[in-house]
């Protein structure tokens, strides 16, 4: 790897402003480190020098939230410390703006529509204001949507990025991308065209969850349940003697869907009906009555009817039952207007007409009302509220509909594929390790393998063709697939490699495939189109598998399985050995932070507010899974401690230390002769050495926290009782020592802080060291840890606490601090008192105290005592 010696610590002129403060910091860093490239990745380099991080690329079109510097602060924690300790980060950033949201944007902003029907017009311009009605809107090809999109995309990203640089997020700006991009585009395609190759995805009609109002299939993964209000209706089926056979549904409209009926196998009640027939009532249709295993008892009548479809066990029992498919739910969500060839003319006809064409729920009002008249619905509905799947960006109850669709295999039909993507999981380290679980539990929750075409007009198209037959028909068994080099394709506006575009749609020609791509399916690649797999063999080769995923813990199932997925199938591997978990953001009721449910913090106002290094601090406070809430009061405190390492930095370099004052970089180890100074680093290698293990492990709270709290205890006790020394009171050796101990802190402390709070501690390196203090070394206590190895940490601590309990009895005494201590006992064990021996003239100093009594003895709680403390009489005010 080509050396960077940003980071060297060539001594430079200490220049200390009168006034250090926070404003203006972000800007001032920001756009410096992009200049000098700070953060860039270097190519030239290997595997083992790298550390690659698959960045969740934001949707671009939506707004930014306190989430995203949430979340992505945790990451940049992370990214900042593997640079500092010698690790070359590749860091990209991606923009989503393939999905449903970007298309809405688009359409909103132009006043344009998708159909991908349309030629594609070169030079395309929307118009100047967009129509008010839609359908006045421009009706423009798929590949002009896109152009829009991207052009759109990259006003909205510059609002992104600069969000995310003043929050200073240390990615590589130079290596970003889009998921609707050629590059993009040229990925997703290719990936689908090797798992069609390898039998990893297929098309097969067969039941599919649908949204009626985005007329699209759902993947299982998009489906979350909404607790509705329904009923149960109890109907009666007839047995050929006459007897009744009592059904209790909340979906009496698919009765004429109904193929059969089904009760548990050890349900005695009906095991007698088990092999016979009934009619179904209004409709007159011969269905059997079937033993399954997953029929309930105890549920409603204790039997069931199955029909085609009403939900997903319905879906299961067809298939395992091996039942004809009556299906009548159209993708319009309306029953078909045709009567079924099932029922027979006459009554059950007539009674079929009045739900023909009919949404699901009129339809279902027409069925009820017809039970009542024939005398089927025993007793009126019993009101309910029970569990109903939607679509995650829907409003409906989906619908099962029998369609054409393309998927890939994901373990939920095939055991052995399902423990080899669970062993992928075990391949990973997770952060927090009992994540874990939640994968787990979603793979061996799985119903079906992965549908990933989407009936939606923006998106990545679905890079095949079909012949179409002499009698109009599309050979969906012989499709026309692209080269690799033709790739990204549109095959609703080009036509198939052969043949000529006046062929499309006639016999003997071709026929595009309509779909597109869900959007998880190109998203379930940002490792390969982030390292260049397919295209540049060089950079996927040091950069893949990468380190690190970083996302929120509500996805597991959504983005990080089907990416696992994806590497599984295309690369044999896992896609990232680290995956790092974030929780969610909390309002001050626990509740979730999201824009739909209107309680989201703008995060432009807290930044201005509090400053980036606070707004980080708050972030990195938050363990990793760990649902948080959105405090400001975190931000004040991180906010003082900005400032506050500013103003000790300034006393420590106004003393007139420098880079040569640091053991290691200019001094020796022999130079600190006083304990205290022994101790306070001794205290310092500790803290180095623990946050550095919590680092390595991702636990950065720790790192902070552990950082912090020596930080107070270096501002608030050390450099109060050294003062004196450090002025020259005490002679040349005790100010070089106490000298080394201030430089040598400070560099460490810069050094632990610069991932948390990145430009307060770039602003200070830059009042005495050249280059980035984010390119310096991580901190070792290698240089030091020697001279202080037989030292006691626990000094500074015991002469601290003696010191505070001097300032107490002066503030007790309500006299000012620099009221002379004419003498006072402190009191403590054994090893209290020979560590007070090693600071007792700091002591002395630092609490202005003539002379102090070191006593042995028994104190409750372990703690000093400070008492018989004799104070200087106040001045008297002077005489009128």
């Amino acid at each position: 790897m080509a050396e960077n010696t940003q980071g060297t610590d060539t001594p430079t002129t200490v220049t200390v402003p009168d006034k250090p403060a926070l404003e203006g910091l972000e800007e001032k860093y920001s756009q410096q480190w992009r200049e000098q490239g700070t953060f860039a990745f270097d190519a030239n380099t290997t595997r083992e020098q790298v550390y690659s991080i698959d960045t969740p690329p934001p949707t671009a079109s939506g707004s930014l939230h306190v989430g995203h510097m949430f979340s992505y602060t945790q990451t940049d924690v992370i990214a900042r410390y593997q640079r500092m300790t010698g690790k070359n980060v590749f860091y990209p950033l991606g923009w989503d703006d393939n999905g449903l949201p970007t298309e809405r944007r688009v359409q909103n902003y132009y006043g344009v529509r998708c159909d991908p029907s349309y030629s594609y017009v070169k030079g395309y311009r929307p118009p100047e204001k967009p129509a008010k009605n839609q359908r006045d809107w421009d009706v423009v090809s798929r590949r002009n949507f896109i152009e829009l999109c991207e052009e759109l995309a990259v006003e909205d990203e510059k609002v992104f990025e600069h969000l995310f640089a003043t929050l200073g997020l240390s990615v590589d700006w130079n290596r970003t991308y889009r998921t609707i991009d050629d590059h993009s585009r040229k990925v997703s395609q290719l990936g689908f065209l090797k798992d069609l190759e390898a039998g990893n995805a297929y098309m097969a009609e067969a039941p599919t969850m649908w949204d009626v109002t985005f007329r699209t299939a759902v993947a299982q993964a998009e489906i979350e349940d909404k607790e509705r209000e329904g009923a149960y209706h109890r109907v009666s089926f007839h047995a050929p003697d006459g007897a009744k056979v009592f059904i209790e549904t909340t979906r009496p409209e698919l009765l004429p869907a109904c193929v059969a009926l089904v009760a548990h196998p050890d349900d005695e009640r009906y095991q007698p009906l088990f092999g016979t027939t009934v009619r179904s009532p209004l409709f007159d249709v011969e269905v059997e009555v079937k033993a399954h295993p997953l029929a309930q008892p105890d549920k409603g009548s204790g039997i069931a009817m199955i029909c085609t479809f009403g939900d997903l066990t319905d879906v299961t029992w067809w298939r395992e039952l091996e039942l004809p498919t009556r299906a009548l739910i159209g993708r319009d969500g309306r029953f078909a207007s045709e009567t079924p060839e099932w029922i027979t003319d006459g009554a059950p006809a007539e009674r079929y007409a009045n739900v023909a064409g009919k949404t699901v729920f009129s339809a279902q009002q027409a069925v009820v009302e017809m039970l009542r008249e024939s005398g089927d619905l025993e007793g009126e509905p019993k009101k309910i509220t029970h569990p109903v799947n939607f679509y995650e960006k829907g409003d409906k109850p989906l619908e099962v509909v029998t369609s054409r669709q393309w998927y890939i295999r994901n373990g939920g039909r095939d055991a052995a594929r399902r423990e080899a993507l669970i062993n992928r999981g075990r391949e990973m380290t997770w952060h927090p390790g009992f994540m874990r679980s939640r994968y787990e539990n979603w793979i061996e929750g799985l119903n079906g393998d992965w549908l990933i075409s989407r009936q939606r007009y923006f998106g990545v198209p679905i890079p095949v063709w079909y012949p179409v037959n002499n009698d109009g028909d599309p050979d969906y068994e012989n499709p026309v697939l692209p080269t690799a080099e033709q790739l990204p394709v549109d095959p609703a506006a080009e036509p198939a490699p052969g043949y000529t575009e006046d062929r499309r749609d006639q016999p003997g020609g071709f026929t595009g495939d309509p779909d597109v791509l869900d959007t998880w399916a190109t998203s379930s690649l940002t490792p390969q189109i982030a390292t260049g797999w397919a295209v540049d063999e060089d950079l996927h080769r040091v950069t893949f598998p990468m380190d690190l995923r970083p996302q929120g813990h509500d996805i597991i199932r959504t983005w990080l399985f089907s990416t696992a997925v994806r590497s599984d199938s295309l690369e044999n591997s896992v896609p990232w050995t680290n995956t790092a978990l974030s929780g969610w953001i909390l309002d001050p009721d626990r509740k979730k932070m999201s824009k739909s449910k209107g309680n989201v913090v703008v995060p432009n106002e807290v930044l201005e507010k509090y400053g980036s290094d606070a707004v980080r601090y708050w972030a990195a406070s938050a363990r990793l899974g760990a649902d948080t809430a959105y405090d400001e009061g975190q931000m004040k405190i991180g906010r003082r401690l900005a400032i506050k390492l500013l103003n000790a930095s300034k006393f420590v370099l106004n003393q007139g230390v420098t880079a040569d004052s640091v053991i290691g970089a200019g001094a020796d180890a022999s130079v600190l002769t006083n304990g205290l100074d022994r101790a306070l680093l001794a205290r310092l290698r500790e803290v180095v050495n623990a946050a550095s293990a919590a680092l390595a492990d991702y636990e950065y709270a720790k790192a902070l926290q552990l950082t912090e709290s020596f930080f107070w205890t270096f501002t608030d006790d050390y450099v109060e009782l050294v003062k004196d020394r450090a002025y020259g009171a005490r002679g040349d050796a005790e100010q070089a020592s106490v000298h080394a101990a201030l430089a040598t802190t400070l560099d460490t402390l810069l050094r632990l802080f610069a991932p948390f709070i990145p430009f307060a501690t770039e602003e200070v390196w830059s009042w005495w060291r050249s280059g980035s203090v984010h390119r310096a070394q991580w901190p070792t206590a290698e240089s030091f840890a020697a001279a202080v190895a037989d030292a006691d940490p626990g000094v500074l601590t015991t002469v601290g606490q003696a010191l505070s309990g001097l300032r107490k009895s002066k503030s007790e005494a309500k006299v000012k601090q620099r009221t002379e201590v004419l003498a006072a006992t402190v009191t403590g064990s054994s090893a209290q008192v020979a560590q007070l021996q090693v600071g007792l003239e700091d002591l002395k100093a630092a609490g202005n105290a003539r002379e102090i009594t070191l006593a042995e003895g028994v104190v409750d709680d372990a703690s000093l005592l400070v008492t018989d403390v004799a104070l200087t009489a106040p001045e008297e005010p002077p005489a009128d």
